[in-house]
């Protein structure tokens, strides 16, 4: 089973290499669905694998000692953030073929996206720092090729300012992790469980800080948001929902692994108020603007704030809540900006100056967006209630009652900006308003509405298997908060 752990992501990468040298748009294709198709599969076996031994698998390349080797390690959470990861990756590719962008008919595209695959995939398998580092950097010149493929001055403004703030990211983390190595002398996450406790509380505190300051960037969090808004909204859309539900949550991922193994209980109130912050700043941006786009971009931001909020509580508990909130987020908001898509393929815009009425067009069309939509401002039956409800239990039965009082205001404010798409976009007049679409948007394009039906599908599989899913997610906790297991796992008793 352990050697089957380096496959996503030895296989997109070689495989990029192929697409690179033959460039005929049908074999791209074929290579890339395989390719996505195995990676899935793989995902699967090892979160089955996982659950049913309940154990932490490890493969250390090359046979070298884990402590010093390039060291891949899956327990319950990183398996699970593979799986929702490759099916979302695989059904946006649907979509980027059905959408025939200019950005999918580019040569570039299938090889860049495949690399960002390989990247996603080691950042959630990664056992020591460095690797996590390489994967970032795999992550940052993957998407700013997908970002700037069509050319056009504002995707080249908004990647220029993503790339800017990712290489300052980038050498934050860099930095931080010298130092660690210069403290401790190693890299490896689990080792450097051991050697961190053993450092002094001001040396500790500042590679913490370090770290979180480099991972709260990569999760878009208060006060370090800020390229996001304007990063998101000029990319292709194909581009912008893998974005929307995958890159952020890898900051997440590595925010969680910081604080549960590197410095476990070492910055809880802190994460509970930039978690706070985070949902607030975010839906004030969302609620003050009037196209569909940039509205889905400050809720990105607004949601990894309940993430950090969980994380922030540092009770399994509370890290089990911060994980199904992970797993319910990623396929909604990814879902939501494929019906954004949708939109602004027929119509050339999400604006709702230029367009009205789209209920009236397609009904099935204003389905896809109701379902994901009251999922994310944590409307029962749907899974963001769950996610919310576990959120805002655990607040209150560990007494933190003014995030709590935040989380459900932000909430309140969710459901009145989506309340407004559904208003400025699907509701109103008949007659569309100038510069509007064609009428039937879900009979063109059925590669686009399939997966977007798939998507929304698994949001709904998700509320509907919640129970299940949610042990899990507790299981995936307990081990978070068991550093002392991980670390058994990789480097022995």
């Amino acid at each position: 089973m352990n050697n089957w752990l380096a496959v996503p992501i030895v296989l997109p990468i070689l495989a990029a290499g192929v697409l690179l040298v033959a460039r005929d748009r049908a074999f791209q294709r074929t290579i890339s669905m395989v390719v996505l198709g195995v990676n899935l599969a793989v995902a699967v076996v090892a979160m089955v694998h996982v659950a049913r031994s309940d154990s932490i698998e490890v493969t250390a390349m090359g046979g070298w000692r884990s402590s010093i080797a390039i060291t891949l390690v899956a327990d319950r959470l990183s398996v699970m953030m593979l799986v929702i990861a490759s099916a979302v990756l695989l059904m946006v590719l649907v979509f980027a073929i059905g959408q025939g962008a200019s950005d999918e008919r580019s040569p570039l595209y299938l090889p860049a996206y495949l690399v960002l695959v390989a990247g996603i995939a080691q950042a959630f398998l990664a056992g020591d720092l460095f690797n996590l580092f390489v994967a970032f950097e795999l992550l940052l010149m993957s998407s700013y090729v997908l970002l700037t493929l069509e050319g056009i001055n504002a995707q080249i403004r908004s990647g220029t300012t993503y790339v800017v703030l990712n290489v300052v990211e980038s050498s934050i983390l860099l930095v931080g992790i010298g130092l660690i190595f210069a403290a401790t002398g190693t890299v490896n996450m689990a080792v450097l469980s051991q050697r961190l406790a053993e450092l002094p509380d001001s040396v500790a505190l500042g590679l913490n800080l370090l770290l979180l300051v480099a991972f709260g960037i990569k999760a878009a969090v208060f006060p370090l948001f800020f390229w996001l808004p304007d990063s998101y909204p000029t990319a292709p859309s194909s581009v912008t929902a893998v974005f929307a539900g995958l890159l952020t949550k890898v900051g997440v991922y590595a925010i969680i692994r910081t604080e549960t193994l590197l410095f476990p209980g070492g910055q809880e109130q802190l994460l509970l108020v930039i978690g706070g912050a985070t949902m607030l700043i975010g839906v004030l941006g969302a609620m003050s603007h009037t196209q569909m786009k940039r509205i889905l971009s400050f809720h990105i931001i607004s949601q990894i704030g309940y993430m950090i909020m969980g994380i922030g509580f540092g009770t399994v508990a509370g890290l089990a809540a911060a994980v199904f909130y992970l797993l319910h987020h990623i396929p909604v908001k990814t879902a939501l900006f494929l019906v954004e898509g949708i939109i602004e393929k027929e119509a050339g815009s999400s604006s709702f100056d230029r367009m009205s009425g789209l209920i009236h067009r397609s009904g099935p069309l204003a389905v896809l967006f109701l379902i994901p939509a009251l999922s994310l401002a944590g409307l029962p039956p749907f899974s963001g209630f769950l996610a919310k409800f576990a959120l805002v239990r655990e607040g209150f039965d560990e007494a933190r009652y003014g995030v709590v009082i935040v989380a459900i205001v932000v909430s309140l404010f969710t459901l009145v900006s989506m309340t407004k798409i559904w208003t400025g976009l699907f509701w109103g007049d008949v007659d569309p308003k100038p510069a509007a679409g064609r009428v039937g948007i879900l009979r063109h394009h059925r590669l686009m509405s399939m997966s977007t039906v798939l998507l929304v599908a698994v949001t709904l599989l998700i509320a509907a298997l919640a129970g299940p899913l949610f042990d899990y997610c507790e299981a995936a906790a307990r081990q978070l908060t068991e550093p002392a297991r991980y670390v058994r796992a990789v480097i022995g008793p």
